[in-house]
């Protein structure tokens, strides 16, 4: 019983970290577009921008993470079994993509309160999607356990070609932007 309610909560805040972690992209695109504006509208956005990603992050992005990181662990504990099989393995490979792309997203972050763009509004775009294939990958490794590794070619060349294809979108639907 304690595993379900634990399984529970981790669902619950894998779904509000990753609504924060989407949201918190869309936030730097439009920081990023209004860094291009001219003054004083853009220092009022700003201002407005950097208020908005910083509570974002700080009262759903980061304690969703905790919160999804513990039950994680917990249930970790609970089915130790689950470490000795190849889904797993998966699922954690790309659970550590999640935490690089998580900092690299804070560092985005505290650059863009700081005023710096690197990226571009359209560039922006095409990353907030890797959320989106980390999100794929772990959903799929862990509904469809031995089928995906058993076929881990296929699940491979699906999921490269899903990201292709995103990008594509993204690049297409934007195009003429920066």
């Amino acid at each position: 019983m304690d595993y379900l309610i634990a399984k529970s909560i981790h669902i619950i805040f894998v779904v509000s970290y990753f609504a924060g972690l989407f949201y918190m992209v869309r936030l730097f695109i439009y920081h990023t577009e209004a860094l291009e504006k001219h003054d004083p509208e853009r220092s009022i956005l700003h201002k407005q921008m950097s208020f908005m990603e910083e509570r974002l992050w700080n009262i759903i992005t980061v304690p969703a993470l905790v919160l999804m990181t513990i039950t994680g662990i917990y249930m970790l504990w609970e089915q130790f079994i689950f470490l000795k099989q190849g889904w797993m393995h998966v699922k954690l490979l790309f659970i550590v993509f999640l935490y690089i792309y998580h900092y690299y997203s804070w560092r985005m972050m505290k650059r863009l309160q700081a005023g710096q763009t690197w990226l571009s509004s359209v560039q922006l775009r095409m990353l907030n999607e890797v959320a989106t294939i980390i999100l794929f990958v772990v959903v799929f490794a862990v509904v469809l356990k031995q089928f995906f590794i058993q076929y881990w070619y296929f699940s491979l060349v699906a999921f490269v070609a899903m990201g292709a294809l995103i990008m594509l979108v993204v690049k297409l639907v934007n195009r003429g932007k920066k």
